[in-house]
């Protein structure tokens, strides 16, 4: 084995250097080491200054609906002079709101800040988080962003609402970034009853927040795509300044059950059954339609679709290709009387009760087309929402006393919900690792649970508010904390009229529906000052006239003696003054003879 001779460089001989050399050298140096000096210290002061700056800045975060109630979602989020809205739905009326159709957000605070409006962005397609887009459209043109569906569903509901001016609807898919202003917000993909739902992160200058939307962790969900919980463990390590989470299901512990759950209880009630099949369902649960109509698919059954919102949405789903229908499986209700009880499934709206809807009709007997029986199984595939409980109750009890068969989620799982439960609510929390926590969408007690389930995972009960409608929480790096209350409340839709009905007309329905009318109708010479016949009454949900005349001719009696003593006494008459006159002594006669006060109603006839 041969050896490498290896080279070796020659020594380099050592330069000594003068007195004079070295003393130069170290000033250099020294140069050197105060000049490195300082620009260290300028770092750490614009670092800290940045620090400081950032600290000093407030996002403002208001809420004009979702609180306290479900539906009317309208989140805001403002920064100096810019503005963001999440969402923008409606909501169902009280009972005591008698003849409204529709509540939505009252819109008074955007409007007065309407220059730093830049967009709206919305996290799916349901009625309270959609519904009062065509309302606020009518006064703001600014982009609107939503996913494939969300903008679809939209586009269905605009034509009825005739705006002026036609709406921007910009769309977007989870996973991209936009820019509005200061605000940069990213779309993440989540599951919900509904598909193309979106959470939001809104990168700002404070901080980022965290919107959840509605949505549940499904990990077989209908169409596959799943919860996307990397990207929010990823937003987590970034750093997360507040989370918006909703509390719909704070209440219940464990998980929310998969959508494919309802296949399966689906499979077992078609399984055998020779029934007409007719499933009430939420318009807008796309996925629970597509299995409805699958199982229909594999029992041979045709399907028919009844109700004006299941029809939009499903022509909105199936033509942006949600909704998978084989050729020939749908047809016209007309067409069921063509085909054996057995070979028919009918979906239709109605699964919470409301009066006018289709399964209200047919429960009824007042439905034009379809009449149900002894052949009919009805499945009311729908929990009922907070509040229609009895209308919901009345349908199944007057289906059942008509001998129809009723299958609901008491007795089996044909309905599983869109919502997060408890370890969902904490899973969401432990990979974003917010600082601070906002509960939404729930009643109080929802988001006192949701309160509950941050502080187990260590955020702190200062900085978990929880909010009124039209709070303003304002925050910083260094705080969270409850400032003024901005202009909020309700808008009542009533036909075509938005906001015209307030507390004076509710006021006076309620009193009518509870202790009727009394119209007094007087013919007068105002000019001469005498009446020119005997006053008339007329009533209406008060007392039979027929049986209760003695009470009529005192009545008359009373506005006659009224109305002669003004005329008579007054050196200048006012037709006003005479109708509040004949208006208070006869409410107080009525009170006192009957202990009811109704709508007492004067119209003064000049002759």
């Amino acid at each position: 084995m041969k050896e490498t001779k290896q080279a070796t460089a020659p020594k380099k001989r050592a330069v000594r250097k003068t007195p004079e050399e070295i003393a130069l050298m170290e000033k250099a140096a020294q140069k050197r080491a105060a000049k490195a000096k300082k620009e260290t210290a300028s770092k750490k002061t614009k670092k800290t200054e940045g620090t400081a700056k950032k600290t000093r800045e407030k996002l403002r975060i208001i809420a004009l609906g979702g609180l306290d109630e479900i539906g009317r979602n309208l989140t805001i989020l403002e920064y100096k002079d810019e503005m963001i809205i999440f969402d923008c739905g409606l909501g169902f009326p009280d009972d005591d709101m008698l003849g409204v159709d529709l509540v939505i957000p009252d819109f008074s605070y955007i409007s007065q800040n309407r220059e730093k409006l830049r967009a709206v962005f919305l996290t799916h397609g349901h009625e309270d988080h959609i519904g009062a887009l065509p309302y606020f459209l009518r006064d703001f043109h600014v982009p609107v962003y939503g996913t494939r569906l969300t903008l679809g569903i939209l586009e269905n509901k605009l034509p009825e609402h005739r705006l002026e001016k036609k709406p921007d609807l910009v769309r977007i898919s989870a996973g991209e970034r936009i820019r509005e202003g200061a605000f940069e917000v990213e779309a993440i993909r989540v599951n919900h009853s509904i598909p193309d739902s979106l959470a939001f992160a809104v990168r700002t200058p404070v901080g980022t927040v965290v919107l959840t939307g509605d949505f549940k962790i499904d990990l077989t969900p209908i169409d596959g795509e799943v919860t996307d919980l990397t990207r929010l463990g990823e937003i987590g390590r970034e750093g997360v300044l507040a989370l918006l989470c909703e509390s719909t299901n704070a209440e219940r512990p464990g998980y929310t059950a998969s959508e494919r759950t309802v296949g399966r209880a689906l499979e077992e009630i078609f399984h055998g059954c020779k029934k007409r099949v007719v499933i009430a369902t939420f318009s807008s649960n796309v996925h629970r339609v597509q299995q409805i109509i699958d199982t229909s698919v594999r029992y041979g059954r045709k399907v028919a679709v009844m109700g004006r919102s299941m029809t939009n949405i499903l022509s909105a789903a199936r033509e942006l290709g949600y909704i998978r229908i084989p050729e020939g499986v749908l047809i016209d209700v007309e067409e069921m009387r063509a085909y054996r009880p057995n070979q028919l499934t009918l979906i239709t709206t109605g699964s919470q009760g409301e009066p006018m809807s289709a399964l209200s009709r047919m429960a009824f007997g007042s439905h034009t087309q379809v009449s149900l029986g002894l052949d009919d199984l009805v499945v009311i595939s729908a929990n009922p929402i907070p509040g229609n409980d009895r209308a919901v109750g009345r349908i199944i009890n007057e289906l059942l006393r008509n001998h129809v068969s009723v299958v609901y989620s008491s007795v089996a799982d044909v309905h599983v919900s869109g919502h997060a439960c408890q370890e969902e609510i904490r899973t969401v929390m432990a990979l974003l690792k917010p600082k601070y926590l906002i509960p939404v969408h729930g009643e109080y007690k929802h988001r006192a649970q949701t309160k509950l389930l941050g502080q187990s995972m260590n955020i702190p009960e200062k900085n978990i508010p929880l909010l009124d409608i039209g709070q303003v929480a304002v925050v910083s790096e260094k705080e969270i904390k409850v400032a003024e209350t901005v202009t909020a409340g309700k808008l009542l839709v009533d036909g075509s009229g938005v906001g015209d009905v307030g507390a004076v007309v509710l006021r006076d329905r309620r009193t009518l529906s509870q202790e009727g009318l009394v119209a007094v109708v007087i013919a007068a010479d105002i000019k001469e000052g005498y009446l020119m016949s005997q006053p008339e009454i007329v009533t209406r949900g008060f007392v039979y006239v027929k049986e209760s005349q003695a009470l009529i001719d005192e009545m008359r009696d009373l506005v006659r003696d009224v109305a002669d003593d003004y005329l008579f006494n007054s050196h200048r008459i006012d037709e006003n003054e005479l109708k509040a006159k004949i208006r208070d002594e006869l409410s107080r006669f009525l009170f006192a003879k009957t202990k009811r006060r109704p709508v007492v109603l004067p119209i003064v006839v000049r002759v």
